[in-house]
């Protein structure tokens, strides 16, 4: 499997597909660059280059104890840009990806880069404070560390079952088989990374890595997403980026790259094209 070597020493797997100006996706938590898999098609068949890669601790990267926080995320990210020497490069981050995507770009500059895009994304920060009263309380992750901890394949199973692609709303048919890929992509990963994950994605502030990036970022967000609720997300990242642009999708769930991927992708297109 190709993998790159991180600075400290954790093997990192990744995609790497076709030719052109490359593409790269970051995930959500706790998947892997499987979730990508449509994307990875759809671009690939338009003449990119495109690039997934398993976060640390999840898929088929290496199950380490440590450095499941925003830092080493971002860095992991730098290791296989600069690895496979991209430039002009799109990034697209869904969900904790997102906020993998902007922490890279603040912390390891633009030069690689030309363009953002933030998908129904975890910043500016999740969790509720002083600062943030209209996010998620505390006690919620700390819930959902819990269940990683001691029945992560049950929480994997009724996560997408439910909120994640919105099956738990009226008229809306359950795909057994994108519940069980997802579920697959979960248990492939280890569940230190999973449980260490939830702080990430929930508590660190993006505040001034928004401020940071220059480069036009498109956020995409539906305004029913019962994981990262878009009042608290979106239209607050949009407004904090210099160069930032909002695509609301009206009663979309979290996963809509997968359940309106046709929407998604013509839309993400257009953006990249522009």
């Amino acid at each position: 499997m190709p993998t790159v070597l991180t600075a400290d020493g954790v093997e990192i797997y990744y995609k790497d597909w076709g030719s052109g100006q490359p593409i790269v996706f970051s995930h959500g938590w706790p998947l892997s660059a499987d979730d990508w898999d449509t994307q990875l098609m759809f671009f690939l068949g338009h003449g990119f280059r495109v690039v997934a890669h398993d976060r640390r601790g999840h898929g088929r990267s290496e199950q380490v104890a440590d450095g499941h926080d925003m830092d080493h995320y971002a860095d992991d990210l730098a290791a296989v840009v600069n690895h496979l020497d991209l430039h002009d490069a799109v990034h697209v981050g869904h969900s904790t990806g997102g906020g993998e995507v902007i922490h890279y770009l603040a912390r390891h500059g633009v030069e690689r880069a030309a363009k953002a895009v933030l998908i129904a994304a975890v910043p500016p920060i999740m969790v509720q404070t002083e600062s943030n009263p209209g996010g998620l309380p505390k006690s919620f992750f700390d819930g959902l560390q819990e269940q990683v901890a001691t029945n992560r394949a049950s929480l994997f199973w009724s996560f997408p079952s439910g909120p994640f692609y919105g099956y738990n709303r009226d008229g809306v048919e359950p795909d057994p088989g994108i519940i069980a890929n997802w579920w697959r992509q979960g248990m492939m990963g280890g569940a230190k990374a999973h449980y260490d994950g939830v702080v990430a994605f929930s508590q660190t502030d993006f505040t001034e890595d928004l401020r940071a990036v220059q480069i036009p970022v498109l956020v995409m967000h539906g305004d029913d997403d019962q994981v990262v609720p878009y009042a608290d997300s979106g239209p607050l990242s949009a407004a904090l980026l210099p160069n930032g642009t909002l695509k609301t999708y009206p009663g979309y769930p979290h996963g809509m790259p997968t359940t309106h991927a046709d929407v998604i992708n013509a839309d993400l297109l257009e953006f990249i094209r522009s």
